[in-house]
């Protein structure tokens, strides 16, 4: 349908993934999955697909998720907890 553009499904079930690697998207992104469900959809995945874990992830878990297998992870304390900094800009008319 779109030739040349990666296609990313978001799933958050094992029934869900095992309906969508039959399509073949690029990605398959496991929305709020375990560890342990993690680890069943790269067995069932079997090479087959990028798998992407998202959600609940955080720096202290991201090494047991990244041991299950899955080709990526998304782990959002690293933009939604970073501190902001405080900037201004003033513009002055020019002589």
């Amino acid at each position: 349908m779109f030739p040349g553009k990666p296609i990313e499904v978001e799933v958050d079930s094992i029934d869900q993934l095992k309906e969508v690697i039959e399509l073949k998207p690029d990605v398959i992104l496991l929305d709020n999955m375990s560890v342990q469900l993690c680890q069943e959809a790269v067995a069932i995945a079997a090479g087959k697909v990028k798998l992407e874990a998202s959600g609940g992830l955080t720096i202290e878990n991201a090494k047991a998720y990244a041991n299950t297998g899955v080709t990526y992870l998304a782990v959002g304390a690293l933009t939604h907890s970073a501190p902001a900094l405080d900037i201004g800009l003033d513009f002055r008319k020019g002589k």
